[in-house]
């Protein structure tokens, strides 16, 4: 989870055998639970259904769902959705995350807080100067 600029609000990462969806509502529980001024949240077509319901009600969050449109083939940007995109961007210079080197979800939540506390660090630095 991103705010506006790209940067990291909180992550969560899953098993393969859990869908989005599921992992949905643990990760907009913790958002909620850490940022509790927050009130929209945009999300992925794939966040559609009883989530947007679950955010709504127990949540008190507004979960937009930024949709693809049906006419339109091969790429396009979509908003809101390239800032996470650019994110991921920014992750994918940290070696350790370009492979799954790591065997339990915790160390693997770790590598990302720690690659995107150097983005961070190197935008601190550049300010600086």
């Amino acid at each position: 989870m991103v705010d506006t600029t790209g940067l990291l609000l909180t992550v969560m990462v899953t098993a393969a055998n859990v869908t989005d969806r599921e992992a949905g509502q643990v990760l907009l529980a913790r958002l909620a639970e850490r940022f509790f001024l927050l009130r929209l949240v945009w999300a992925d077509g794939g966040y559609t259904g009883p989530l947007v319901d679950f955010a709504a009600k127990a949540l008190h969050l507004a979960l937009t769902v930024v949709k693809r449109s049906a006419d339109v083939s091969g790429f396009v940007v979509l908003p809101r959705r390239w800032v996470v995109e650019r994110t991921f961007g920014w992750l994918m210079r940290s070696r350790r995350l370009t492979r799954d080197y790591e065997r339990r979800t915790d160390t693997s939540e770790a590598m990302v807080l720690w690659s995107m506390t150097m983005v961070m660090s190197r935008r601190l630095a550049k300010r600086r100067h």
